[in-house]
């Protein structure tokens, strides 16, 4: 019988273990890979941590060429539209950088949002419904009246399947 190693923790081996005298290896650990000559030279050497992004600067990818939204798309939408409230009401002020910036946090959120106006004049209407479209980067679903709706995918979480 061969000699019993002792395995690195204090615990006696048991079973197969101690009949071989080897632990038992774990079937989900990874294999360690061979380190060659130079890969152990840069292992000795310090390591240089690569600069991370600051808390404050928030760091957006650009996000990739969205296909516009087919007639059939929209009026998928216009569907769930139907139920929903105002999240955004553009007041005496117009729209207005802090709009702008509740409105893009309004888009990730719920991906379809709609909009109420207060202005009397169509023409102002529609430039203000074009400068949010713009500035935001999403689809205009609909405008009836006062109330524009908004659509921007949401990568992360897609709450609303669109039909091809």
């Amino acid at each position: 019988m061969p000699p019993i190693k002792k395995s690195a923790s204090k615990r006696p081996l048991r079973g197969t273990a101690a009949r071989t005298g080897k632990p038992r290896a774990n079937p989900y650990a990874r294999p360690e890979p061979a380190k060659s000559r130079s890969a152990r030279d840069a292992a000795a050497a310090p390591r240089v941590r690569a600069e991370k992004p600051r808390a404050s600067e928030p760091v957006r990818a650009e996000p990739a060429k969205a296909r516009p939204l087919t007639a059939s798309q929209k009026r998928h939408l216009r569907g769930f539209t139907h139920d929903l409230k105002p999240v955004i009401l553009v007041g005496q002020k117009g729209v207005t950088a802090a709009l702008l910036a509740e409105l893009d946090g309004a888009l990730d959120h719920h991906e379809l949002v709609k909009v109420k106006l207060a202005d009397d004049d169509r023409e102002s209407r529609a430039a203000s419904i074009e400068r949010i479209r713009e500035h935001s980067g999403a689809e205009l679903v609909q405008t009836i009246g006062k109330t524009a709706s908004f659509f921007k995918r949401n990568p992360d979480r897609n709450q609303y399947p669109l039909p091809k």
